[in-house]
């Protein structure tokens, strides 16, 4: 289309070669001119070009009305076209517009139900249930020990264990991590009072006065964690685990727990787990880290006593880079955990056991225990028929409690290597296997008389302990894992003397466990 005026050219975008089409073709407009702006938006929503016919667009002109009006009318007659042929893409994309509008009033829908029934703007909630199927097996030369391990642990139990966990950030780098917990592991064969045959996963709440609560919620984890700067991070809660204040944790195995005494990187008298009141700072840099921390199991009760419970933790840490290997040097004081150890991750004699021999009394709840824990990891970049290698050493040294005599000091070691196989024979799948010897007591000096009969000098107190599994990773959500364990001697040298009271040359005493794990994760 062509518009003529008096001194004047008006003409659309799609002119002839040879006209101005542009803006920046005019040789009087330049960037600076108040105008300019409405000018390009002219030019680039409605392609309307006028200016005089010598290449100028003559700005600073009086314009007649009969101008005005061929301008006007020529803009108008481009903005017409433009909008008949937005009309006809509108009719011919009439359906598929129809389909985006629903499926967006679908979505509004959704994300005003999810507003409405969201649990928290600030707060992620994660759940893992567990089921557990299993039974024990014992044999051995010492047949008053089998026949009683049968009665208490030979029958085949269900469990369950159930956590749910709440992380909850108001600046969007903090951490408020709330743990719900409940399982009814007390009675199992599996369960918190089995020994070494103790599951990761076995867990049932304490009533008080040395008594269990099935199927009872607790609070299992309640800390605190920000970060000061980009290098320190501070830690604090009233049920706060010793992991949970460690700037890395030097094992990679295993991503499926079972055995106990298999999650402590070998070391269960320096990373012992103890969960309580407690503190800790950690500091981060180039792949180094330093851990410190302070917990005490009866934080509610006191702290810094002898009834406190209490352990302090450094750790100095290394992580290569793109996290392929790792390895850190612990160290662990401990008063009033009785061996440094839980039950679960040693033999009676190393874990201060008062059942299995009443002068362990002597050391009392008031003793301390000093450990030095090393260990590290590697893993392949890539899933294979290589493992991942985790391995760790521990050793311990357990002073009687104040004012008791006649004892010296006791020493403890344990060790242990994971194997682990991620997707393995079908991918999502994991297998793995460990190996190694729990806690056991390797010296007690003059005390050895005491504790173990006239003329013992030297304890016979270690065993070695396997676990094997294997995991079927149906979906995102849910697990199935077949599992098989060995103890050689898990009462370590309690076994030979209860075997020696009852006559019984050189009494052994074995312990296999065979288990089903189911898990739902939601």
């Amino acid at each position: 289309m062509l518009g003529l005026a008096v001194g004047a050219v008006l003409w659309p975008m799609t002119a002839a070669a040879g006209e101005v089409t542009s803006l920046p073709q005019f040789s009087d407009v330049r960037p600076s001119d108040w105008a300019y702006q409405a000018l390009v938006d002219l030019v680039t929503r409605y392609g309307c070009v006028a200016g005089e016919p010598d290449g100028r667009w003559a700005g600073g002109r009086n314009l007649s009305r009969f101008e005005a009006a061929a301008l006007l009318g020529a803009c108008l007659d481009r903005v017409t076209e433009q909008t008949d042929a937005l009309r006809r893409l509108l009719e011919d994309f009439q359906g598929e517009l129809a389909l985006v509008r629903g499926r967006l009033g679908a979505l509004d829908l959704r994300i005003g139900s999810f507003e409405a029934q969201r649990f928290s703007p600030t707060t992620k909630v994660n759940g893992l249930a567990t089921f557990v199927v299993g039974s024990n097996a014992f044999s051995g030369r010492n047949r008053p020990l089998v026949a009683q391990a049968r009665s208490l642990e030979g029958g085949t139990t269900f469990n369950y264990d159930l956590r749910l966990t709440f992380d909850t950030s108001f600046s969007g780098k903090d951490l408020l991590r709330t743990q719900l917990r409940a399982g009814n592991f007390a009675d199992s064969a599996f369960g918190n009072g089995a020994g070494l045959n103790q599951l990761e996963v076995a867990f049932e709440e304490g009533c008080g006065n040395g008594r269990d609560c099935g199927d009872v919620v607790s609070i299992y984890r309640l800390y605190y964690q920000v970060p000061l700067n980009d290098t320190i991070t501070l830690s604090l809660g009233g049920r706060v685990r010793q992991d949970d204040m460690l700037a890395m944790w030097p094992s990679v195995y295993p991503s499926e727990t079972i055995l106990d005494v298999f999650t402590y990187t070998g070391a269960p008298g320096t990373y012992n787990t103890n969960l309580g009141a407690g503190a800790g700072l950690w500091w981060k840099q180039n792949g180094w880290s330093l851990s410190a921390e302070y917990i005490a199991y009866n934080g509610d009760i006191s702290l810094g006593s002898d009834q406190a419970g209490e352990t302090g933790t450094l750790q100095l840490g290394y992580v290569g880079r793109g996290g392929g290997w790792g390895a850190a040097l612990a160290y662990n004081y401990s008063n009033g955990l009785p061996g440094g150890v839980y039950p679960g991750s040693a033999t009676p004699l190393a874990a201060l056991d008062t059942a299995a021999d009443p002068d362990l009394e002597a050391f009392g709840l008031d003793g301390t225990t000093n450990s030095i824990g090393l260990a590290a990891y590697w893993q392949p970049a890539r899933s294979g028929w290589i493992p991942s290698v985790s391995a760790g050493w521990g050793l311990n040294s357990i002073n009687p409690g104040r004012g008791v005599s006649g004892f010296d000091r006791l020493t403890s070691q344990s060790w242990s290597a994971g194997l682990q196989w991620n997707n393995a024979l079908v991918k999502g799948n994991t297998a793995g296997m460990a190996f190694g010897q729990p806690t056991f007591l390797t010296s007690c000096g003059h005390s050895c008389e005491r504790l173990l009969g006239p003329g013992q000098k030297n304890p016979r107190d270690g065993l070695f302990a396997w676990e094997w599994w294997y995991r079927f990773q149906l979906s995102d959500a849910m697990s199935v894992t077949p599992a098989l364990f060995y103890l050689s001697n898990p009462l370590g040298q309690i076994n030979s003397v209860i075997g020696e009271r009852a006559g019984i040359s050189n009494p052994s005493f074995n312990n296999l466990g065979v288990l089903v794990k189911t898990s739902f994760r939601f």
